[in-house]
């Protein structure tokens, strides 16, 4: 199961049905995605070579209103991976009450070895191959792993080029310039940020001075660091592919943050001159380079797995020493470990809530895109903080009432007769 995204989202599922008042007719349906294109995508690269690539793109429930989910680059995108994405993207929305079903693409590349010019090629072929399937009514496409703002210019500008005039709100996640809106790239992580505050005042704990390990320092994590340290927290761990950082005392998240943004590693940090001598001789003061396993397993108020799926399994669950998670990935703990954590009083703010500020801006963006009129970033950050605000407060009163075992599983009880409803008022064609 812990290979199996879709498996493991099923899963979740089944878990939450008991406690959901849903038609099992009904639910059965929710378990199966409305359709899912795979496209074969020839792309002539820089060096001259044309190289056949592999994308994909789910569509798994409509009931609630147009399509919306991310496109990511990764070497492990697969179709069920995609498929299992499209249905926590299903949840999510209904979960903080957006006019939404979920979908979610992703091509099979590695992009730290494509040019600039490649990434540009491949994303054109790919929205070229699901263009019959995206539209701003229809499927609105935005940013995930190892894609950007400029990933989304593309997209918008090959979907444009076809219809034969500008279409900005086919996709979200876009540059200001040409019809993004402010906020949008931070949102994930700062609801991450909203949601941990938030977990924090209902233990009634504080926040200030606790220590949190966060996986996966890339746009989510990152972003999420700096607004948790700004709080007052101590971000004491964090990671990328090349390993993982630890300082007892807290990171300096600016200078990390900066090191990154330059294109640096984190085991560059540890090693280079960061390390806080000029010479850059190391102290016994500096951050240790740890390995993602260790950070995992780290003793901390907070950890934060904010990279892939699958990453808290029956193998490892019974080394976690964090008092509470916040899941800022998508589905990274398994269900066999979701029953351990519940066992051992463990709170979980599951992923359909954690991660859900990027979904909430990118309607925000839709909304202005198709009112052609924009609100500033105050304006979006008080509306992000008060719909992942209101959905935090819903799932916590559910599971108040005593009924659920675990924070996901009311907050997958919301989300599935929210949709449940949807279907129940639309019937079943034909």
């Amino acid at each position: 199961m812990a290979d199996d995204p879709f498996e493991n989202m099923l899963a979740q599922m089944d878990r939450a049905e008991e406690y959901a008042d849903v038609d099992h007719d009904v639910f059965e349906r929710l378990k199966h995605p409305e359709r899912t294109l795979k496209v074969t995508l020839p792309v002539e690269l820089e060096s001259g070579e044309v190289e056949v690539f592999e994308g994909f793109r789910c569509q798994f429930d409509g009931a609630r209103g147009p399509f919306k989910g991310g496109v990511r680059y990764h070497p492990t995108v697969s179709q069920r991976e995609v498929e299992a994405l499209a249905g926590w993207m299903t949840w999510k929305s209904a979960l903080v009450d957006l006019p939404y079903g979920g979908a979610k693409g992703g091509v099979i590349c590695e992009p730290k070895d494509l040019t600039e010019r490649d990434l540009e090629r491949l994303t054109r072929r790919y929205t070229e191959g699901i263009r019959r399937m995206i539209g701003p009514e229809v499927d609105v496409p935005a940013p995930d792993m190892n894609t950007n703002p400029q990933t989304m210019a593309w997209m918008m500008d090959t979907y444009s080029m076809y219809e034969g005039y500008t279409v900005p709100k086919v996709v979200t996640g876009k540059p200001l310039e040409i019809g993004g809106t402010p906020g949008r790239v931070e949102a994930t992580g700062r609801g991450v940020s909203i949601v941990t505050e938030k977990l924090f005042e209902y233990l009634d704990r504080d926040l200030s001075d606790a220590t949190i390990a966060i996986q996966g320092f890339g746009n989510v994590g990152s972003n999420a660091a700096r607004l948790l340290d700004d709080a007052g927290a101590r971000v004491v761990a964090t990671s990328d592919v090349t390993g993982a950082v630890y300082d007892h005392d807290g990171l300096d998240v600016g200078a990390l943050g900066a090191h990154v943004e330059a294109g640096g590693m984190i085991e560059e940090y540890v090693d280079g001159d960061l390390r806080g001598t000029a010479a850059g001789s190391p102290t016994e003061d500096d951050p240790d380079l740890v390995s993602n396993a260790e950070l995992l397993a780290l003793d901390v108020d907070v950890l934060i797995p904010a990279a892939v799926e699958g990453v808290i399994t029956a193998d490892n669950v019974d080394d976690l020493r964090a008092s509470a998670i916040v899941e800022a990935a998508n589905g990274p703990t398994t269900v066999t470990a979701d029953e351990v954590l519940t066992d051992r009083d463990v709170p979980v703010v599951p992923d359909i809530l954690a991660n859900a500020g990027g979904i909430i801006v990118s309607y925000l963006e839709w909304v202005q895109n198709s009112q052609e009129f924009s609100w500033p970033l105050e304006t979006v950050n008080v509306e992000l903080e008060r719909r992942i605000g209101s959905a935090f407060d819903e799932t916590i009163e559910r599971y108040d009432e005593g009924a659920v075992p675990d924070l996901r599983t009311a907050a997958y009880t919301l989300a599935l007769e929210r949709t449940a409803s949807a279907h129940e008022y639309r019937g079943l064609f034909p």
